[in-house]
């Protein structure tokens, strides 16, 4: 597949490093000639200074040839104003990253498909999705839901009241047991376990599992204690905390410190509709946070554009009581310490765009595609095609790459966990973990025969 991308940003050299991984004929394009230093040295890809609407610099990319274009720059307009020009040369998909949420308006996808758009990118708005979803369970560090729930995947840290530690795993997931393991994360090691793993203190793992049974997974890892979030204070008040703001479930009160008074007004008008109150002041004041009931607070969420404040905030908040803390990181260099800090939820929402950008380039049918930072994996849905091959044998003689592991499965909106005698039918949609391994090399285990 040939990618054009414009936009040597977060999102952009992100997406170019899962292409790179795949071995995909990748071009990265930006203005800025500092932004592209050592990116084709460090992926497998081809760097091209110049302006991603010019014409010649597009033609120059390949983008006549483009299976995908992408625009990500930090400019919405001349995101839009590329994919244009690149549809009109004959790229045949575009997707271009917005931060006006009047463009997501299902009603409007036909005009901007007229205009040479195929699809949109807010990652504000992914983020908030992903953050309102954390908070609604104070006892995980990130939740993953299929079909609406009917399969739950669950990141959670384990303390000492958990009820599994250091039995082996054979003994505590067999085939009939409510949930599987498909991942723990220990010290700075990835391990995809296997039936004589132990669970140890402070492993982050991750359990997939019915929707019906996260009550069970709560007791048994030593979580009944966490008090559910029905207070939550966000520091900042950019576009990702006005989303939450206007997505959180109403049963939680929001409060939203923002150090700058005329962006407070502004969110008095943006959230006028809802019950959160603004507060002109500095998250990072001890006096304020008092006075503000931080220790009647379950959830902390910091937003602001800077890692370092937001990674200390939510550390001055747990030295304060609040249980659940949630930071972004924009600065990927800072997730692997804020994680040895303990912070709770890491967000970094360029890594969320570029995975739901990455799943526009896979041939089978897939969905749902995340990208798990602090694991180094990804995970994502597929359906099983008639006559694909994962539909030939159980699934322990299917001989997947290592690396990768069939969590579970929705068949008629039924969530089912798998296991080595599982035998995948077509239609089914299919958890796929990847540790370290490319979605393309999976992706042709659910294509149907006729695509091999």
């Amino acid at each position: 597949m040939k990618i054009v991308i414009a936009g040597a940003g977060a999102v952009g050299t992100h997406l170019s490093k899962l292409l790179s991984r795949d071995h995909q004929d990748c071009v990265l394009i930006d203005a800025d000639p500092t932004r592209l230093s050592g990116l084709d040295g460090r992926y497998d890809i081809m760097t091209i200074q110049g302006s991603p609407t010019s014409i010649k610099t597009l033609k120059e990319a390949g983008t006549e040839s483009a299976d995908l274009f992408v625009g990500v720059t930090p400019d919405e307009s001349k995101n839009m104003n590329a994919c244009s020009i690149a549809h009109a040369l004959g790229a045949k998909k575009t997707v271009a990253r917005i931060d006006n949420y009047e463009y997501l308006a299902p009603n409007l996808k036909p005009f901007f498909e007229k205009i040479g758009i195929n699809s949109l990118i807010y990652p504000e708005v992914l983020a908030a999705i992903d953050i309102t979803n954390g908070l609604k369970m104070s006892w995980v560090r990130q939740r993953w839901d299929v079909h609406g729930g009917a399969l739950v995947m669950l990141g959670i840290k384990l303390r000492e009241t958990c009820e599994i530690l250091n039995q082996p795993l054979k003994n505590l997931c067999g085939p009939d047991d409510p949930y599987h393991i498909v991942a723990i994360k220990r010290g700075g090691e990835t391990l995809i376990p296997s039936g004589n793993d132990k669970l140890c203190v402070n492993d982050l793992t991750y359990f997939m599992t019915t929707s019906e049974y996260i009550p069970y997974i709560r007791k048994i890892s030593g979580k009944e204690h966490y008090a559910d979030v029905k207070n939550v204070i966000i520091m900042g008040g950019g576009k990702t905390a006005v989303r939450v703001g206007l997505t959180l479930p109403d049963y939680m009160n929001l409060k939203i410190i923002e150090k700058s008074e005329r962006r407070c007004e502004q969110l008095n008008e943006l959230l006028c509709d809802t019950d959160t109150m603004i507060i002109h002041g500095d998250a990072r004041d001890f006096g304020l946070l008092q006075e503000e009931g931080i220790e009647n607070t379950q959830a902390f969420v910091a937003l602001t554009g800077n890692a370092e404040t937001n990674i200390l905030a939510c550390l001055t908040a747990k030295r304060l009581g609040v249980r659940k803390t949630v930071a972004m990181v924009e600065n990927l260099d800072y997730v692997e310490m804020a994680e040895s800090l303990d912070i709770g939820t890491i967000i970094n929402k360029k890594t969320v765009a570029a995975s739901h950008i990455y799943q526009m380039m896979l041939d089978a049918d897939v969905s749902n595609v995340r990208s798990l930072m602090m694991v180094d994996s990804d995970v994502a849905e597929f359906t099983a095609a008639e006559g694909s091959k994962v539909t030939k044998k159980p699934v322990k003689d299917l001989g997947l790459p290592f690396g990768v592991t069939i969590g579970g499965l929705v068949r008629k909106e039924e969530g089912i966990l798998v296991n080595g005698n599982t035998q995948i039918m077509a239609g089914d949609s299919v958890m796929v973990f990847c540790h370290e391994q490319n979605l393309k090399k999976v992706e042709k285990y659910f294509k149907s025969s006729a695509l091999w």
